[in-house]
């Protein structure tokens, strides 16, 4: 169904039907399968033939859902997890080995951020960070042993955007691997496979499940590479259980109409706050202020789901500020139905020293706004009473 539109692909790709005939793929809730023959059990083991042995491997729903975000994506095949920071360490891990170098964007989510300088280093693997402010120093960057690059775009939470076209060029021209965490912008924003990318991760968790209640993770990339990955998941387990590969197959069927209005809710958000004198702050894609603006407009469909006000008076007028919501929920996740505010500065990212987070961006009065699918103007209103009251 490659030549159908995104959408289409979203709601029609589905496992086969079993010979009870139903219209929605059902769950299956096995450990593992059953074989015809001993010599059919041996030639699964072998890869000789297709088929599904045991759910550690595959499932199919893993199957499904898989399919249905490679399609999207534009990627020849993929893998999925329980977890996204299963997904950002798999796409990792599966490639590196002791002695290798890792080039990454310094603005990333803070788990990844300790996997780079906290896990791996452990086992002899190193990394640097570059600042995308400054690309023309990323060839000095470079060591004789960088084997990959690792970058978000947009970035969390400071919304920094990568020149997709150009990473992967530079990539390309040094035989590096590029992976891209495309959790923010979801398959529907964008596709950097399209502009060259080699694996794509997700945590979809987030905006593909779009209702926080389910855990789960996406590799998807260049068939060799995900051979490498398959194999290392294989083997060290970081399964998706088949319920939730379910109930994220299903939630790519609405991923693009959510996305729609998730992108529309922030625009107005951001545009109604842009100058309000409490803030010193407001960042969005698809604000003309923002200082990729159009390079957000080149590589991306809309603008997503997330927004930052940075509230003067910093960490102690952030916190009253909170305090003082009435309808938007104060939680870790994002990309789900119900708005959601994070000061990540003492959350999400608050194992990054505060030099580490400056250099991001990450200002003590920083929020980042998840802009649900309720109505713009009681999101709006909630943020200006949580304005007033907190001052």
């Amino acid at each position: 169904m490659s030549e159908k539109h995104f959408e289409t692909q979203a709601v029609r790709i589905a496992s086969s039907k079993t010979n009870q005939r139903e219209h929605s793929s059902p769950i299956f809730m096995t450990s593992s399968f059953t074989f015809d023959s001993a010599e059919e059990a041996r030639q699964m083991f072998a890869e000789e033939i297709p088929g599904n042995i045991y759910s550690r491997y595959a499932n199919p729903n893993s199957t499904d859902l898989i399919e249905k975000v490679c399609a999207v994506e534009g990627t020849e095949d993929g893998i999925a997890t329980g977890s996204g920071m299963a997904a950002m360490f798999a796409t990792m891990a599966s490639i590196l080995e002791q002695g290798d170098h890792i080039l990454a964007s310094r603005a990333l989510f803070g788990s990844t951020h300790q996997l780079l300088t906290g896990i791996f280093p452990k086992w002899g693997i190193s990394s640097t960070y570059g600042d995308i402010s400054d690309i023309a120093n990323w060839e000095k960057l470079l060591q004789p042993n960088t084997k990959m690059i690792f970058i978000e775009t947009p970035s969390n939470p400071g919304l920094e955007i990568i020149d997709l076209e150009w990473i992967a060029a530079f990539a390309k021209a040094h035989n590096l691997i590029l992976a891209v965490d495309n959790c923010f912008a979801t398959p529907y924003l964008q596709q950097p496979a399209k502009w060259g990318a080699d694996l794509v991760a997700h945590s979809a968790t987030k905006y593909i499940d779009g209702q926080g209640r389910v855990l789960g993770g996406l590799i998807l990339g260049k068939e060799e590479l995900i051979q490498k990955v398959r194999y290392f998941t294989r083997h060290t387990g970081p399964s998706i259980s088949p319920f939730n590969a379910w109930i994220l197959s299903r939630s790519m069927e609405t991923l693009a109409v959510r996305m729609e209005r998730h992108c529309e809710n922030a625009l107005k958000v951001a545009t109604y706050f842009e100058n309000n004198p409490h803030l010193e702050s407001v960042k969005y894609p698809f604000l003309k202020s923002h200082p990729q603006y159009e390079l957000a407009k080149k590589q991306m469909r809309l603008g997503g789901g997330i927004i930052t006000l940075t509230l003067k008076g910093g960490i102690e007028r952030a916190k009253r500020f909170i305090d003082q919501l009435e309808l938007i929920t104060v939680t870790a996740n994002l990309g789900d139905t119900r708005s959601i505010i994070t000061h990540p500065a003492s959350t999400t990212h608050s194992k990054l020293t505060e030099e580490e987070r400056e250099r991001v961006g990450i200002l003590p009065g920083l929020i980042r706004v998840s802009t649900g699918l309720e109505h713009p103007d009681d999101i709006i209103g909630d943020i200006e009473r949580a304005l007033e009251k907190s001052k």
